[in-house]
């Protein structure tokens, strides 16, 4: 075997331990949210209760999604084709506008629930 398929198999490995990463990131922020969701449900039906769920789950979603970009990033770190950069750059950037898009609604949530916006009871 040679130094290449060496460093590729390698290469291979730490993509497929980053993106699991990432995926058990989502996973286990979606369980932890849908859990504190029926939680809330149950006892604090407020509106700034529902939007502190939606915050946690945003930064697991970015904090997965960086994960993801990782090891899309690593893909390509070994003798990429022009293909793949290509491939790379069209997914580093409709990651990149996700994690904004999130970062952005989390941000404005945090801001409105600082002024209090959120503070009348959520449902009929």
């Amino acid at each position: 075997m040679s130094v290449q398929e060496r460093v590729d198999d390698a290469v291979n490995v730490l993509v497929t331990i980053v993106e699991a990463g990432g995926a058990i990131v989502i996973g286990a922020g979606a369980l932890y949210a849908f859990g504190r969701l029926l939680w809330l449900a149950a006892r604090d039906r407020t509106t700034a209760s529902f939007v502190l769920v939606r915050l946690d789950l945003g930064r697991f979603l970015a904090l997965g999604l960086e994960f993801q970009l990782a090891g899309d990033i690593l893909r390509t770190a070994v003798s990429p084709s022009f293909n793949e950069i290509g491939q790379l750059a069209a997914i580093a950037t409709i990651r990149t506008a996700l994690n904004w898009t999130l970062r952005r609604e989390i941000e404005e949530e945090r801001r409105q629930l600082t002024a209090g916006q959120h503070d009348r009871p959520a449902g009929p």
